[in-house]
């Protein structure tokens, strides 16, 4: 193994996140549920981790608290080595800002505004100048084979095209990693099957890492890992040859 191979190896083992003995449990009333049981996992650099389970289980609170969208009962999410389950609302909320992205299963896009604009906004709210926001926007809309819909809303857009917007929304900020929050539920199979192939492409170019929550078991299969969350245990899926 030569010594650039090395330095590969390496970073693509860079843990971007990392949880540890988390748990999660909600009440109503006199009723209790353990969402979470001390739940442990590390993402590392450029990965696709797929999260599966049934519905109800808890996915989407687990890439809650894994986003700092929600804070764990127990336990502590890191990002890029710095814990930030016990920080405040402001720190937390910077910490995520800076180092990731997050895309859902519908595009959330501004309807009034071109496929440049929303992707641009995220710069845009960290003050940067516009005409470098939208340079910068271009860019990943190239990447994401938009270069010819720039100007169109969302509104002229198909279905896989704004999800492809929202992915690039997602990058523009070159976040450290990327939740996912069924990406492609809302898209029929062979348009699913395209973005979900840019997402992958694209974690390996930009060295992203992609955690995501999905109930397409074909889509999933592809993913470097599989991890499935059951009675809020989170277990390895062993992954056909």
């Amino acid at each position: 193994m030569n010594k650039e191979t090395d330095k590969e190896t390496m970073m693509n083992q860079t843990i971007v996140l990392q949880a540890r003995d988390v748990a999660k449990t909600f009440s109503d009333n006199d009723l209790s549920v353990n969402v979470l049981r001390s739940v442990s996992l590390d993402v590392v650099r450029g990965e696709c981790l797929a999260i599966i389970g049934a519905s109800g289980s808890g996915k989407s609170t687990l890439l809650h608290v894994l986003g700092g969208l929600d804070v764990p009962d127990a336990g502590q999410v890191s990002l890029l080595g710095q814990a930030y389950s016990s920080l405040s609302d402001d720190a937390r909320n910077g910490v995520r800002n800076q180092h990731l992205g997050f895309v859902y299963q519908f595009h959330h896009l501004l309807p009034e505004l071109s496929a440049l604009d929303n992707v641009a906004m995220p710069l845009l709210i960290r003050r940067m100048k516009r005409a470098e926001a939208q340079a910068r926007a271009r860019v990943i809309l190239e990447k994401v084979g938009l270069a010819d819909r720039l100007d169109n809303l969302p509104s002229q857009l198909s279905g896989g095209e704004r999800q492809r917007v929202a992915i690039a929304r997602a990058l523009v900020t070159e976040p450290s990693c990327v939740l996912a929050d069924e990406p492609t539920g809302n898209l029929d199979s062979d348009t699913a099957a395209t973005v979900f192939a840019l997402v992958r492409q694209l974690g390996r170019d930009l060295g992203i890492a992609f955690v995501l929550v999905s109930h397409d078991l074909d889509l999933t299969a592809q993913c470097d890992r599989v991890l499935k969350l059951e009675a809020g245990v989170l277990n390895q899926v062993t992954l056909n040859a």
